[in-house]
């Protein structure tokens, strides 16, 4: 699986271009399934943002960007249906555009409903993810964005080696800092990624590429925080 991380989903052309050299055909040309199922999980979501990212409002514009054809797949309702039916519909897509909202609920989901399972099959398939669509690939959060309260841990599904602060200096998320972003790498202490908005992760094969119109920090392992 070929893997676009942002923050804020395809806010610049940089970004724009990053997906469709992923996808190696136009928008146009291209099929894809919107994810919402980790809204559900956070307290700042509900049915209008949702519906918003859904339909591509303002000021999500992941579904309205010119393809081929938009589906949507609930992941909360994959479990009340035969794996034959929507295992199809994940495997004739060429993208999956996964929302926001809380990274712990949409790793619960995608372990209850299969779909990470399917994942390692997905060779071409281009995972865009937003926000917590991004994070839940991390091998973890911190707690600094856990907002489910029923979720056991900080821990998502390390299908990468790095972890994601999203949404670096948002006028929206005054606490989202440089400074907040370097306490929780300290609690990460490991690889990770403080990006705004208009920055996104390429990764394929494992090597990743830093895609930006915006601002961002690399920490690594050996990273120690300001005193």
């Amino acid at each position: 699986m070929k893997l676009l991380l942002t923050s804020g989903g395809i806010t610049n052309a940089s970004i724009h271009a990053a997906l469709v050299d992923l996808l190696g055909k136009p928008i146009a040309d291209s099929t894809a399934l919107c994810i919402p199922t980790a809204q559900w999980g956070h307290p700042m979501c509900g049915p209008t943002s949702a519906r918003g990212f859904v339909v591509g409002a303002p000021p999500w514009n992941m579904t309205s960007l010119g393809w081929k054809s938009v589906g949507l797949l609930e992941l909360t309702a994959l479990p009340t249906i035969t794996k034959e039916r929507w295992v199809a519909w994940v495997q004739a897509a060429d993208a999956l555009l996964v929302d926001g909202g809380d990274a712990t609920y949409l790793c619960h989901w995608m372990r209850e409903s299969g779909l990470v399972d399917l994942l390692p099959t997905l060779t071409e398939t281009v995972w865009v993810g937003l926000s917590a669509g991004s994070m839940v690939m991390t091998p973890r959060i911190g707690a600094y964005f856990m907002e489910w309260q029923a979720a056991p841990n900080d821990r998502t599904l390390g299908l990468v080696d790095f972890a994601i602060f999203p949404h670096l200096d948002h006028a929206m998320l005054p606490e989202n800092t440089l400074a907040a972003a370097e306490q929780w790498a300290a609690d990460i202490a490991g690889p990770a990624y403080a990006i705004d908005d208009e920055t996104a992760l390429k990764v394929v094969d494992g090597v990743v590429e830093v895609v930006s119109e915006g601002h961002w920090k690399q920490f690594g392992n050996d990273f120690k925080p300001l005193h």
